[in-house]
């Protein structure tokens, strides 16, 4: 039953992304505030390889997703960790991060410059997830449809990718200050890094 609902979630994540994704040709549309702002590129496919991407840690060093091979990856995307929802996204994934074994990793990337993220993480006492910037490349706004138009921020977005590189879950949250369903994203993580034993 666990899994049904599990499998429900997941399928009914997918299909409200599919509701704000493009036609052919035309831009995936969000809202931030109540107005309606486009998003660059594609959003990738549940079931399809997620596409690779190099963001940097607070030291400018590449990390890349290929860095996490054979393990489940739940990436958290955020506008910025300066403002509210966004820091509430990454302190809740970072208490989370406890119940899970060495093979599941959790990481939020945000276009905030790694001098603000280290400061925050410092001051908020995030120290089990790997929060990571977008800023030097935009490499994983860009290959994974979530830069906003002429603001230089990701939409808020959850993804889980599984130990084989197949993308497993996708939220896109359709208003930028509104929360990510924490609920969804952390069961399907646990279905999804159980079924890899």
């Amino acid at each position: 039953m666990k899994l049904f609902s599990t499998f429900a979630a997941i399928t009914l994540l997918s299909s409200s992304v599919m509701s704000v994704s493009s036609f052919a040709g035309e831009k995936t549309m969000i809202t931030m505030g109540g107005n309606p702002v486009a998003l660059e590129g594609r959003i990738p496919k549940i079931n399809t390889v997620a596409p690779l991407f190099t963001v940097v840690d607070e030291k400018f060093n590449p990390v890349s997703l290929s860095d996490f091979k054979g393990k489940t990856v739940l990436i958290s995307a955020v506008p910025s960790l300066d403002t509210g929802v966004c820091a509430l996204q990454t302190k809740r994934f970072n208490k989370e991060f406890t119940q899970y074994d060495a093979d599941v990793v959790m990481l939020t990337i945000s276009e905030d410059l790694p001098f603000a993220q280290k400061r925050f993480c410092q001051t908020e006492n995030v120290d089990k997830i790997k929060v990571l910037s977008d800023s030097v490349w935009r490499d994983f706004g860009e290959k994974y449809g979530l830069l906003i138009k002429d603001r230089g921020l990701l939409a808020r977005s959850i993804f889980i990718i599984d130990p084989q590189g197949i993308l497993k879950y996708q939220e896109l949250v359709t208003e930028v200050s509104e929360h990510p369903d924490y609920d969804a994203a952390l069961a399907a993580l646990t279905e999804i890094s159980s079924a890899a034993k």
